[in-house]
């Protein structure tokens, strides 16, 4: 039974997939026709409408040519109406076209040339203006950005002490340990009711270090007699002297330069302890370096040979007692001796005027020193002017032969001159006081007197072995 259905399930399966393929095709035919259908509408509505669009070109092309056609009837009658009215103003003005223009062209050149002057004036104010204004704005700048303390040397220096018995000691028997504390250092000691505590009196600052550094060992070592103290004395001057060497290289350094001859740079620590109107030299240089320096680079202007030029520029100052002429011709000298450069020559020589200077690096030393030496409170002009009448005193008494120290003690009331006794016996000493009190009267104006005291002493030393 079973082998007698299989054919005829396989024959009505068959037929049942022939059926199914058969209207599966009938339905595609029917999507195909339809989609051809479409096809061929949506090919006459696109014909139509080029059609449609080849008709508007057409008809603006029409009027494109019309509109071109009324164009150049109106531009040939405004071409018309030009040469009527150009006639018309021709016969009223008396000119020819060509008159006219060349009329018209000299109006409006010398109108332009007007203009043109005031315009070129008001760029010229404002650029004067503005002009000022920048310069004020950097020098303004440059010396606020310097934060350099700025105080004013004083004639005298306070020396603690450890006990109050400590100056009986210092003035020794008879006062012979403050005489020739006072003979060797040429600085006033002063001891006064002030418990434990002595004062250092006198106008040259560096003399008065090397007297503070002397006492300072001798009240620490306790031992106090006239031989300790030269000999103290001789080491403190070494001490002071590395001191201002030392001053000199930290100058160098925060300026950021290269470094210095050595004689410079010697030079230079002097001024450590020198002042001007009351402002410290070396302070000073060093302040106008900077200044100098940040004036360069708002001016782009080599900055570090502007430095090298203002922090050398009073160099002079440390060697005008001993050499005639103005510092500012002294030190162009000594830079031009040690082997700086001629910029650097010129700047220190002109930096007072003295020659025109003649270099952007000469006038900003000029104006940095102008802008570190004229800030309110910088400078005293009274104790500059005392500590010069003492220097005068000084060097009054150094012109006599014999004479090998000279100091003015208190506030220069009184002048002590120091004679060799091998040189001048005791009735040249009288008189080489009379002659220093009568040069002091001709050539010093000073209130009150001054005692000229004259001091020759003999002294004989041995050893016992």
């Amino acid at each position: 039974m079973t082998s007698t259905l299989g054919p005829w399930l396989f024959a009505v399966i068959a037929f049942l997939v022939l059926g199914v393929a058969a209207l599966a095709l009938r339905q595609l035919l029917r999507g195909a026709r339809e989609r051809a259908a479409d096809l061929d509408r949506r090919e006459q509505r696109t014909a139509a409408r080029e059609a449609r669009l080849d008709s508007e070109q057409l008809r603006l092309r029409e009027r494109e040519a019309e509109a071109a056609r009324v164009q150049a009837e109106l531009a040939a009658g405004a071409e018309a109406l030009r040469a009527e009215r150009r006639e018309v103003l021709e016969h009223a003005a008396g000119l020819s076209a060509a008159e006219a223009r060349a009329e018209l062209v000299r109006t409006v050149e010398q109108q332009a040339k007007r203009e043109a002057v005031l315009t070129v004036r008001e760029i010229e104010r404002r650029a004067r203006v503005e002009g000022e204004a920048r310069a004020q704005e950097i020098v303004a700048s440059a010396i606020q950005r310097v934060a350099a303390r700025q105080t004013a040397d004083s004639v005298i220096t306070s020396l603690r002490l450890p006990s109050e018995d400590m100056k009986g000691r210092i003035i020794g028997r008879e006062g012979r340990n403050i005489r020739s504390f006072e003979a060797v250092t040429g600085v006033n000691l002063i001891i006064d009711e002030t418990p434990e505590s002595v004062l250092l009196s006198c106008f040259d600052p560096v003399r008065r270090e090397v007297a503070r550094l002397t006492l300072e060992e001798l009240v620490a070592d306790g031992r106090i007699h006239p031989q300790r103290i030269e000999d103290v004395h001789e080491r403190s001057q070494v001490e002071v002297e590395r001191l201002c060497q030392r001053a000199a290289e930290d100058a160098v350094a925060e300026v950021g330069l290269d470094e210095l001859h050595p004689e410079l740079l010697r030079l230079l620590g002097r001024l450590r302890y020198r002042t001007s109107y009351g402002q410290n030299v070396l302070g000073h240089l060093v302040e106008s370096a900077h200044i100098a320096g940040m004036l360069a680079a708002e001016l782009r202007v080599d900055p570090v040979l502007v430095r090298r030029c203002t922090l050398l520029h009073d160099i002079g100052k440390a060697v005008t007692h001993e050499v005639d002429g103005s510092h500012a011709q002294i030190g162009a000298e000594l830079v031009r001796r040690y082997g700086e450069s001629e910029d650097v020559v010129h700047a220190v020589a002109a930096h007072h005027n003295e020659i025109e200077p003649q270099t952007v690096e000469a006038v900003l030393t000029q104006a940095a020193d102008a802008c570190s030496g004229g800030r309110p409170g910088a400078r005293r002009e009274s104790v500059e002017l005392h500590a010069r009448r003492l220097e005068k005193l000084e060097q009054i008494a150094r012109r006599h032969e014999g004479v090998y120290k000279v100091y003015a003690m208190q506030a220069g009331r009184e002048v002590r001159v120091m004679v060799l006794p091998e040189a001048v016996d005791d009735l040249q000493a009288q008189v080489i006081a009379k002659d220093v009190a009568r040069e002091v009267e001709n050539e010093l104006t000073y209130p009150g007197q001054i005692r000229i005291t004259v001091i020759r002493e003999s002294r004989a030393t041995t050893f016992a072995r």
